[in-house]
């Protein structure tokens, strides 16, 4: 029997979103992980009804501390493998079959959705501040990776259960950035799944903070490049290598826009 597939919802204070992606989850896979981290506006209530298992922190915790719960859960109950997504709705639920797609073809890889489809919508703060992640992360990564800062991922067990990276709730956004380096570093590479970009006008602003957050993640990526010399091997791979992207899955598997 096959090992079963968990998806991983982190959110705070998503209360217009969270029940409209939880149920589109479940379309897809039976098993859908909701950690409502410490909100406010009632976001565990949209949940009522809807077979899902709820892990609630009492306080904000912050979304690596989230992902992580989320994470270890999923493994103590016999998890194949993770899907993250946000709460937000800028990940379409519909396009995990993509990402299992991926899995299935390169089962040690870590599958990211990266958004290389109407890339121009995107905020040009929000765009800008990928781009500079996207060129370090790569660089300290030793590989070219499209969008190092997508949260909608496929995570492989093997790769969570030896992961040792910190989840305290300042490393926020460096967490996503961060498990891509260590995987890189124990040989675990990731490979994208090209997906529309989504930044629908009436949503919530981003919980990502363009300085803040930036900073945090040059500041993880300049300790790591310092143990490694600067790994001068890794800037020239993120440059010369061709990135991983598989965009040969069936049409079958591509969903509409929502």
């Amino acid at each position: 029997m096959t090992e079963p597939v968990a998806v991983l919802i982190p959110a705070f204070d998503e209360v217009a979103s969270v029940a409209d992606v939880a149920r589109r989850a479940l379309e897809q896979l039976p098993w859908v992980i909701v950690v409502d981290d410490g909100s406010r506006d009632g976001t565990a209530d949209q949940l009522r009804g809807l077979p899902v298992t709820l892990l609630r922190n009492p306080t904000n915790c912050g979304k690596a501390d989230a992902l992580w719960r989320g994470m270890q859960h999923a493994l103590a109950a016999g998890a194949s493998a993770v899907v993250t997504l946000d709460a937000d709705g800028q990940h379409r639920p519909e396009d995990i079959p993509l990402l299992l797609w991926a899995h299935a073809t390169h089962p040690d890889l870590i599958v990211v959705a990266a958004r290389l489809q109407s890339r121009a919508t995107a905020p040009l703060a929000r765009y800008l501040a990928n781009r500079v992640a996207d060129f370090w992360i790569s660089w300290t990564a030793g590989y070219p990776i499209p969008d190092s800062q997508s949260g909608f991922r496929l995570y492989p067990a093997a790769v969570l259960a030896k992961s040792s990276v910190a989840h305290d709730r300042a490393r926020g956004f460096v967490f996503d950035s961060e498990i891509l380096i260590e995987a890189a570093w124990s040989g675990v590479e990731s490979i994208a799944v090209p997906v529309p970009a989504l930044y629908p006008p009436a949503a919530r602003p981003s919980h990502f903070r363009s300085v803040i957050d930036v900073a945090r993640i040059t500041r993880m990526v300049a300790g790591r490049l310092l143990k490694r010399g600067m790994y001068p091997q890794g800037l020239a791979q993120s440059m010369w290598r061709r990135a991983r992207v598989a965009v040969a899955a069936p049409a079958r598997l591509r969903s509409t826009t929502r």
